[in-house]
């Protein structure tokens, strides 16, 4: 058995797990633009499961590398960003202000749960067009009600999958060497029936 067949499955089931979010949980928008100069504030809606959670507004190309720029409870402001959860409606907003060029980032809503975290992405650009303090605001919607569970399931799915391929391949090895001491002794039997007849 080789051992690029014992990897195959597993790795191919990495693909099929979830990269983000399911919007049921928790949504924002794609994409916001703000004046240089100016302030930002996104509005990110999550479901009332999660209104005592810990949210956080992070920064960084990828959710997995990127970091803290603020989080709640205790709205821990940087120098030039503030988190508001709002709990009984169920989003939290995240202001940045006096923005930057180097604001131009991929930014990421989080939610900090003790399996997987949710998060979603917001791209935010800065227009250099326009320098005046402007405002750009991003107000939230109905409040998310309803949580579906497949991401969690797909990961528990995914498990289940792994631990079946793990104890297939174990059970294959210990039967593997019964095999091969009952061929060595069916071999070194067949030249002796042979030679007697």
């Amino acid at each position: 058995m080789r051992i690029s067949d014992f990897f195959c499955g597993p790795v191919l089931c990495v693909f099929w797990l979830p990269v983000g979010t399911d919007p049921a949980c928790l949504s924002a928008p794609e994409e916001v633009t703000a004046a240089l100069g100016g302030s930002l504030t996104v509005s990110c809606r999550y479901a009332h499961t999660y209104r005592d959670h810990t949210k956080y507004w992070c920064k960084g190309k990828t959710y997995e590398l990127c970091h803290i720029v603020v989080k709640t409870p205790r709205n821990r402001p940087s120098s030039r960003a503030f988190i508001e959860d709002y709990k009984q409606k169920g989003f939290f907003t995240v202001t940045m202000t006096s923005l930057e060029e180097r604001d131009e980032d991929q930014y990421w809503c989080v939610i900090s749960t003790s399996w997987r975290n949710v998060h979603t992405g917001v791209r935010v650009r800065i227009s250099h067009a326009v320098t005046t303090r402007s405002t750009s605001t991003l107000t939230p919607s109905a409040p998310v009600t309803q949580c579906s569970w497949w991401p969690v399931l797909r990961w528990i799915l995914f498990i289940l999958l792994l631990c079946c391929l793990i104890s297939t391949h174990i059970f294959e090895w210990r039967i593997t060497p019964s095999k091969t001491a009952l061929n060595e002794e069916l071999q070194g039997q067949i030249p002796s029936v042979y030679g007697g007849s």
